[in-house]
């Protein structure tokens, strides 16, 4: 039987934001986490700007001893989750821990660990790797943290489809809940990537912008946009059945109506050129929440900055919505963060939340000028009204394609 599923508690850590209200109000504000990398000395890379986390601190979050056996990327998604959870007013003494699961995903784990051990590897000999570099690099460990962290017995799961790791780590937390494997989940993204092989893997693909004005390198649907910035940070949801919610009093923020996959068989990094493949995605989700392509009029896009995903989504929108497409309204979330890979839909997820709440839709910073084919409406100033759904894009290398389908609740 399916059931109703409810966002009842966010979190988040962000380049804009240590929490949900510091990140939206940015959001609002316009504000821009793009600045020159400080992680490591960047001067010799083609790519000398990022979007990282400002003033983070695992202790501040959980016990230092815990944060300690952490790398960035669990500690950030612990921080999420305690706050999502916090938000939510579950008491876990009262639930039934195995009805309780986890879905926290991340794209690549730690590259931090494996840089730092296999350089001690080269210098001092394989005998002197740290005993936990397995434990602290392997990116189920957000999920296996969260789960240890917080006493989340039920399903726990790390989809890594890469940077649409986030969207379907929610997908897969929404379907769990939806056909009652739990009754409540955690679910999101989590990533920690700026770091030395990070940047030049990224860079060596030409994807990332090389542009270092903070103002105009993540352009996200522009003419002049010239690859996307990478960003860090974590988001985590927590999604429940809807009776279970109401039972407790829990605030609801919005429900889930719709998730939708599927794969381009195309290319290991270019969407397929038709757009094909994320338009069937969005049409899944559309179909899976019982609507029609009319009934929607935002999408959160992927929105990456690059030439080829910008292009690519925009003929995807056009196949799965036909002229209804000319009345949507589209952002880019990226244009002020960058792209958080693995943490990028659930962050987004909690932009489109957030969105619908306040009837507020925010602008695609530094979107100035349109791109001939790239003829949408993306939202150049902020746009206020009542808008029922929100579609959430996700389209990740190897051809992964995620939408999700968020609704304002309604008895």
């Amino acid at each position: 039987m399916s059931r109703r599923v409810v966002v009842t508690g966010m979190g988040a850590i962000t380049p804009i934001g240590l929490s949900v209200e510091e990140f939206w109000q940015s959001v609002k504000e316009g504000k821009t986490g793009f600045a020159p990398i400080t992680r490591f000395d960047a001067s010799e890379y083609k790519c000398r700007i990022a979007a990282e986390v400002k003033g983070f601190a695992g202790k501040d979050f959980m016990d230092p001893k815990a944060a300690k056996r952490m790398e960035l990327f669990s500690q950030y998604a612990v921080a999420a989750a305690k706050e999502a959870l916090c938000d939510s007013g579950i008491d876990m003494e009262k639930e039934d821990p195995y009805r309780v699961g986890c879905a926290v995903g991340s794209g690549v784990g730690s590259l931090q660990a494996i840089e730092r051990e296999y350089k001690k590897m080269l210098e001092k000999g394989p005998n002197r790797i740290n005993p936990l570099l397995v434990p602290l690099m392997i990116c189920n460990m957000a999920a296996g943290n969260v789960s240890i962290q917080f006493g989340l017995k039920g399903k726990s799961i790390n989809s890594v489809t890469a940077c649409a790791t986030g969207t379907n780590s929610i997908g897969e937390a929404y379907r769990a809940v939806q056909y009652g494997e739990a009754d409540v989940m955690a679910a999101g993204g989590t990533e920690g990537s700026v770091t030395p092989i990070g940047i030049a893997g990224f860079s060596a693909l030409t994807a990332l912008s090389t542009v270092e004005d903070p103002a105009k390198c993540s352009l996200p649907f522009d003419k002049n946009r010239s690859g996307f910035v990478m960003g860090e940070g974590a988001a985590v949801v927590i999604l429940e059945e809807l009776e279970h919610a109401k039972k407790r009093g829990a605030k609801i923020y919005a429900e889930v109506k719709g998730y939708g996959c599927s794969s381009d068989a195309y290319h290991i990094t270019s969407p397929e050129e038709s757009g094909s493949g994320a338009a069937k995605a969005m049409t899944n989700a559309v179909e899976d929440a019982g609507l029609l392509p009319e009934d929607i009029f935002y999408i959160n896009a992927h929105g990456t900055g690059t030439h080829h995903n910008d292009l690519f989504e925009t003929r995807a929108i056009k196949l799965a919505f036909g002229k209804h497409a000319e009345k949507m309204k589209i952002n880019s979330t990226k244009s002020m963060i960058g792209h958080l890979l693995g943490a990028a839909g659930a962050i987004e997820f909690v932009t489109c939340v957030k969105e619908l709440e306040e009837g507020y839709l925010h602008k695609t910073v530094g979107y100035t000028e349109p791109d001939e084919e790239i003829d949408l409406d993306y939202c150049k100033e902020p746009v206020t009204g009542e808008f029922k759904y929100a579609l959430s894009n996700s389209l990740g290398f190897g051809g992964h394609n995620a939408s999700l389908l968020i609704a304002k609740y309604e008895e």
